[in-house]
């Protein structure tokens, strides 16, 4: 197996880590998810499974899985960057919104209300896991996916230096 490969599944297995500590935090230390939170769970999603996509397509057409990888990543770094505003100035209050109404009302929160429904309050301030908060957390892993995908969708020769041939 070529390191493309293991580095797809790498960070596939890793997205499936991270909404599982995310239901333990909720279920267990009762640490409800507010709608950025949800926001953020679903681009975990769509990294996991662009991964997985990336892993069928053949490899003419594998970028289309970094792409959308790439573009999820994106899309949960920006929503993580404004939790931690909401978070630095807690006088913005998140609160109850049309935008978790919204999100509620998605017929995956519908389906999997345990993992995608928004109960919380994104201004609540949760105790530090290892020093940074939730957001904090998922804005690292966001960078990091990010990091990988943009190397493998934007550079073959760095691609390949970085997860060897095969590419």
């Amino acid at each position: 197996m070529n390191r493309t490969k293991i580095a797809l599944i790498t960070t596939a297995l890793i997205c499936l880590a991270l909404l599982l500590v995310a239901l333990y935090l909720q279920l267990v230390e009762k640490m409800l998810p507010c709608p950025l939170c949800v926001m953020q769970r679903y681009a975990f999603i769509g990294i996991g499974l662009s991964c997985l996509i990336a892993l069928i397509l053949p490899r003419a057409v594998r970028r289309i899985g970094f792409a959308l990888g790439f573009g999820s990543a994106l899309f949960g770094i920006g929503t993580a960057a404004y939790h931690l505003w909401v978070l630095a100035y807690p006088e913005v209050k998140c609160g109850i919104d049309p935008l978790e109404t919204g999100l509620n009302k998605i017929i995956l929160a519908e389906v999997l209300p345990v993992l995608l429904r928004a109960d919380g309050l994104c201004d609540t301030p949760y105790p530090p896991i290892f020093g940074l908060s939730m957001a904090a957390w998922a804005m690292v892993w966001f960078l990091i996916f990010a990091l990988v995908l943009g190397v493998l969708l934007f550079s073959k020769k760095k691609a390949r230096e970085l997860f060897g041939k095969g590419y």
